[in-house]
Order: C-alpha cells, then sequence, then structure tokens
C-alpha cells in the first residue's frame, strides 16, 4: 500500500493545490493505517484502512479516467493508464469485499481463513475471475449481500472492458483520419 500511495504522486502533479492537499492527505491516512497494521490488529482498524483504501483508490481511479478521455491519441501513456486502471478497479473491489468479509465471515464459501494473507490473497483471486467473469466456481458467494456485491463487480468490470475498449477505438481512428 505504501508503494502504491507513492507512486501516485505521479498522477496528481500539476494538478492543483486542492486536489494535492486531498492526495496529500490520502496517502498520509494510507501510510499511517499500513504502517500500524501490524501492531493493532483489531477490526476498527482493518474496517478504517480499508475504507480509506477504496477512497484513495477511488480519487485516483477518478483521475485516472479524466486523463483517458482528454488525450486525442493512442501512446504508451493511455496504454498503460488503461492497465493501471482496470488494477485499481480489482483493487477497489477487493477491499470493499474484504471490508464485507470481515464484517460477515460467512459471506462466502471457499475462503483461506488461516491468515490475513490467506484472505486478501483468495479475494484478489475472486475479484479478478468475477472483473474478467472467468468465474471458475472455487470462491463462491454466500450471502445475499454478497451476491449482490459480487454482480456489481462483474458489471462493472465488463462495463469499464466496453467503455476502454470505445475510448481506444475512437482515439485510433480520429488518429487514422
Amino acid at each position: 500500500m505504501l508503494f502504491l500511495g507513492v507512486g501516485s504522486i505521479g498522477v496528481f502533479l500539476q494538478k492543483g493545490k486542492r486536489k494535492n492537499i486531498i492526495r496529500n492527505i490520502l496517502l498520509f491516512l494510507v501510510a499511517l493505517l499500513t504502517i500500524a497494521m501490524p501492531f493493532n490488529t483489531s477490526l476498527n482498524v482493518k474496517i478504517a484502512a480499508n475504507i480509506f483504501y477504496i477512497v484513495f483508490f477511488s480519487f485516483m481511479f477518478w483521475e485516472l479516467l479524466k486523463f483517458l478521455i482528454r488525450p486525442s491519441h493512442i501512446d504508451y501513456n493511455v496504454i498503460s493508464a488503461s492497465a493501471c486502471g482496470y488494477f485499481l478497479l480489482i483493487e477497489i473491489s477487493v477491499f470493499i469485499m474484504q471490508n464485507h468479509f470481515y464484517l460477515n465471515p460467512q459471506s462466502f464459501k471457499g475462503i483461506d481463513t488461516s491468515s490475513p494473507f490467506a484472505s486478501f490473497i483468495d479475494l484478489v483471486y475472486f475479484c479478478s475471475i468475477t472483473f474478467t467473469s472467468i468465474g471458475f466456481g472455487d470462491i463462491i458467494p454466500n450471502s445475499h449481500q454478497t451476491k449482490l456485491f459480487t454482480a456489481f463487480i462483474g458489471i462493472v468490470g465488463q462495463f469499464y472492458t466496453v467503455v476502454l475498449v470505445g475510448i481506444l477505438i475512437s482515439k485510433f481512428s480520429s488518429k487514422e483520419r
């Protein structure tokens, strides 16, 4: 999380004082909670960390989306930004699902609960598989709320892919003209 936070600084260069202040506050909270996590493993700290991760990554994703729409041509920056957007959406969904899993540990079948790291990796896998609409079925939502979250994640993943392909095709065809 610390590397992602520090890496996000480049996204906000020359974005304005207000956005840089918001980014710095969110980065500080994300870094503070990430550093405090091994020392305080209470449920409230985990939930607070997940909420700040969701807000931080959503803020980054919004800025990245605005960047993708802006340029009139396709280059390395647009391609790498589109891949980063996909990974950001997966991470946002992982933290949403992790928050839900902390509050309701029986919300999934098939998640390894032997350690927080194993649960996190299983949720990364689950969200990635859901986003790509593969759905192997080895991890299954076990409550109605989890099923709704999973359906929403699948729809968001498909929507992002369709919109991204549309943006890239329109930029490529406008360059050809």
